[in-house]
C-alpha cells in the first residue's frame, strides 16, 4: 500500500524529466546553437542559458563551439614572381559568427568543425598561391627589413582568404593568420644561393661603380676649381706687371732726361743695400757703388 505513492512520485519526476528533455535544452557559454523545425533552421542562439523547442521530429538543436578554432595547412609549394618554387606552411584561427549560415555548410557528410577546416584549406592554399606569385624570393628571406614585408605577405593571405570565405557566406570568420613555415625545396636551393651571390654582387658592383662615378665628378669639379684659381691668380699677376712696367715706364722717362742723375740713385740704392745690416766692409775706392766714398776721408768712414 505504501509502495504505490512512491512509485507515482517516481512516475511524475520521470515525466516531468522527459518532458524537460523533450521541450528544453541548455546553451553553454562556449556555445551557438541552432534550432530546426522540419530540418530547415529556423532560429539561431548566441546568447547562454536554458531555452525552449518543441520535440523531435518537430524540431531539433544543433550546438557549435564558438571559441576560436585553430588550425594548420600542410607544407604547400608555390610559384614566387621570379620563378621560384616556395613551400609554405600557415596557422590560422577562425569562429564561427553565423551558426544559421554555418549549419547547412557543415553538418551532414561528418563532424562540422572538421570539415569547415577542410574548406578552409583548400581556400587557404588558393590565396597563398595568390600572394606567393606576386612577391619575388626576396621578400620571404630578407634579414634587412625588419620583417615588414612578410607582414605585408600575411596581410595579404589574410585579406584574400577573408575574402572567399565572406563571399561564399559559410557563418565564420577568420581571426588571425600567419606564415608558419616558409622554405625552399632541396633540390632548388643551390640555384638559389648561386642566384642570390649573384645579385648581391651585382649590387656591389653597382654600388662601387656609382662611387667611382661620384669619385671622378669630385675630382673633375676641384680640377675646374683649381683651374678657375689659377687664371685668376695669373691675371692678377699679370695686371701687377703691367702696372709695375707703367711705373718703370715713368722712371724710365725722368731717367732718361738726367742719365747722370739715374746712374748717381741706382748707386744709391746698390750702397744702401750693402749696408743694410751693421758690418764692415772692405771696398775698392775704383768700383762701383763704392766709388762714391772716393774723396770722403778715412777717419769719417771709421766713424
Amino acid at each position: 500500500m505504501n509502495r504505490k505513492p512512491l512509485t507515482i512520485v517516481i512516475g511524475v519526476l520521470l515525466v516531468i524529466i522527459f518532458g524537460l528533455l523533450l521541450f528544453v535544452f541548455q546553451v553553454r557559454q562556449s556555445e551557438v546553437a541552432v534550432v530546426t523545425t522540419f530540418g530547415r533552421p529556423t532560429r539561431p542562439i548566441t546568447e547562454p542559458g536554458l531555452k525552449g523547442k518543441l520535440p523531435w521530429p518537430i524540431q531539433k538543436v544543433y550546438k557549435f563551439d564558438r571559441r576560436v578554432q585553430n588550425f594548420e595547412d600542410r607544407l604547400t609549394e608555390g610559384l614566387t614572381r621570379d620563378n621560384f618554387n616556395l613551400l609554405t606552411s600557415t596557422y590560422v584561427g577562425w569562429k564561427i559568427t553565423d551558426p544559421t549560415a554555418f549549419l547547412p555548410k557543415f553538418v551532414g557528410s561528418g563532424e562540422p568543425i572538421s570539415e569547415a577546416e577542410k574548406v578552409l584549406e583548400r581556400l587557404l592554399g588558393n590565396a597563398k598561391s595568390a600572394v606567393v606569385g606576386k612577391h619575388p624570393l626576396s621578400d620571404f628571406v630578407s634579414a634587412t627589413d625588419n620583417g615588414t614585408n612578410f607582414m605585408t605577405i600575411e596581410g595579404e593571405i589574410l585579406q584574400a582568404l577573408q575574402g572567399q570565405v565572406r563571399a561564399n557566406n559559410y557563418g565564420l570568420d577568420i581571426e588571425f593568420l600567419g606564415l608558419k613555415k616558409v622554405q625552399l625545396p632541396e633540390s632548388v636551393t643551390q640555384s638559389v644561393f648561386e642566384r642570390m651571390t649573384s645579385e648581391r654582387k651585382l649590387l656591389a658592383d653597382r654600388s662601387q661603380f656609382e662611387g667611382e662615378a661620384e669619385a671622378s665628378k669630385i675630382r673633375s669639379e676641384a680640377e675646374r676649381k683649381a683651374a678657375e684659381m689659377l687664371a685668376a691668380a695669373d691675371g692678377q699677376a699679370t695686371a701687377i706687371r703691367g702696372r709695375a712696367e707703367a711705373e718703370a715706364a715713368k722712371s724710365l722717362a725722368v731717367f732718361q732726361q738726367n742719365p747722370e742723375l739715374a746712374n748717381f740713385i741706382f748707386r744709391l740704392n746698390a750702397l744702401e743695400g750693402s749696408l743694410k745690416d751693421r758690418s764692415t766692409l772692405v771696398f775698392d775706392y775704383h768700383t762701383p757703388p763704392f766709388d762714391l766714398f772716393r774723396g770722403v776721408s778715412t777717419n769719417l768712414l771709421h766713424k
